[in-house]
């Protein structure tokens, strides 16, 4: 009985990676993606729109988070991202764009004195 919902996931994957396998870019589940748009182009996929929904600009999330919140596999979400990274609608940011609040800081660096 697993053997046909399998072989569905694999053929709905495909179909929403738009016949894409494999992604244009290496990306580990772990990269934050970020939106560069406001608003997704008119020639975006259904998957691209949720996806650039999810990336705010202000807000950067995981690739494995972007899979788990738009219900698509890793590999599938992996695609979709690297495509959308293609055409300079996500970026991954850079160390100046993360930044914590002073208060998360303080709950870290308590939290590593309690363990000393």
């Amino acid at each position: 009985m697993n053997g046909p919902r399998r072989a569905r996931d694999l053929v709905r994957a495909y179909v929403r990676t738009g016949g894409l396998t494999r992604p244009s870019r290496d990306l580990d589940l772990s990269a934050l993606v970020r939106s560069t748009t406001v608003a997704p182009p008119v020639e975006a996929s259904g998957e691209e729109r949720r996806v650039l929904a999810l990336c705010s600009r202000q807000r950067a999330l995981s690739v494995a988070e972007v899979a788990a919140h738009a219900d698509l596999p890793p590999s599938a979400a992996r695609i979709v991202i690297a495509r959308l990274m293609d055409h300079g609608l996500l970026t991954t940011p850079t160390r100046a764009h993360i930044t914590a609040s002073p208060d998360l800081l303080k709950e870290v660096l308590d939290g590593l004195r309690a363990l000393v």
